[in-house]
């Protein structure tokens, strides 16, 4: 089993009482729920954060872009009797 650290967290006494109730009802502790809670917080928001931080560097970088405008042009036109065909990056 990986090693483990703790810590402590300050909870609204509502969220407590309701991760107590939830805790009994599935049989798991609190800390584990608490655990599995935060790490599936961490995942998601590293993943976004990651592709966020990918997005700026690719718009910083002289490489050809799509303007935005081109792009939700193309997004509204999808399902119409007019699809637009997907913009192409400028000076490619």
């Amino acid at each position: 089993m990986a090693k483990s650290i703790t810590m402590t967290v300050r909870l609204k006494p509502e969220v407590s009482e309701r991760l107590e109730m939830l805790a009994r009802d599935t049989k798991r502790s609190k800390a584990y729920l608490a655990s599995e809670a935060i790490e599936a917080y961490v995942e998601l928001n590293s993943w976004q954060v990651a592709h966020i931080k990918r997005a700026l560097e690719e718009d910083e970088s002289s490489d050809p872009g799509v303007p935005h405008e081109e792009v939700v042009s193309w997004m509204e036109s999808w399902g119409t009797d007019r699809e637009l065909p997907a913009p192409k990056p400028k000076g490619s």
